[in-house]
């Protein structure tokens, strides 16, 4: 079904904007890309780290795309590779301890963002927006 079948679509699109630009302003350092902070968000959901192969599977990019990501994200001390413990030939990328902390940095800036717009909204449209987004993420694949 078409966004123009879905006639909350459009409404939500553009409410959708003001809640965008709240997570985005001034969060994303400018050195780091929307690519980049997926690949990192990606990657430290998996404990031990992951091949090439199977971050491009994880990001839907081809493996020479996942392997230029990960080769500025190394350079820019954000990932680290090692070779896998099972097989010697495979080498593995993962956050290293500066990309983590870089996260945990963005997540809490966007959390004051987001606290900082959230306490301008009544208590019942902060349970309505929490219950709606919640179950838009149910709804996404």
């Amino acid at each position: 079904m078409g966004a123009d079948r879905v006639p909350d679509a459009a409404a939500v699109d553009a409410a959708a904007n003001g809640l965008l630009a709240a997570l985005d302003d001034d969060v994303l350092p400018q050195r780091l890309s929307a690519s980049q902070l997926r690949a990192m968000l990606t990657l430290e959901e998996i404990s031990g780290g992951i091949n090439l192969r199977g971050l491009a599977e994880r990001l839907g990019v081809v493996l020479s795309s996942a392997s230029r990501l990960s080769d500025r994200l190394v350079a820019a001390g954000l990932l680290e590779r090692r070779q896998s413990d099972e097989d010697r030939r495979e080498v593995l990328v993962r956050l290293s301890s500066s990309g983590r902390r870089l996260l945990a940095d963005l997540r809490s800036r966007r959390r004051e963002r987001l606290a900082e717009v959230l306490s301008r909204m009544t208590p019942e449209d902060r349970a309505a927006l929490r219950r709606g987004l919640e179950a838009f993420r149910k709804a996404s694949p």
